[in-house]
């Protein structure tokens, strides 16, 4: 998943978007939203959600061991 495509899916929840840079390794993006997740897109479209509000992001992604994936 590339990351304009990550932004719109939790956007449209109503988690806003409050910072974005590209990661120290300059290899992705990291993104830091208004419920407290952070997430970390990568060039070569792996996910990664940290943060208070991870569990919230990863539903909305649909991310490996997210207990609520189908």
């Amino acid at each position: 998943m590339d990351v304009e495509k990550a932004i719109a899916l939790v956007t449209a929840a109503g988690i806003g978007v409050t910072d974005r840079r590209r990661n120290e390794e300059d290899s992705g993006w990291r993104l830091c939203f208004a419920n407290g997740a952070e997430l970390e897109v990568k060039d070569n479209g792996e996910l990664a959600a940290s943060g208070k509000g991870a569990d919230d992001v990863a539903k909305l992604l649909d991310l490996p061991g997210n207990p609520g994936a189908s």
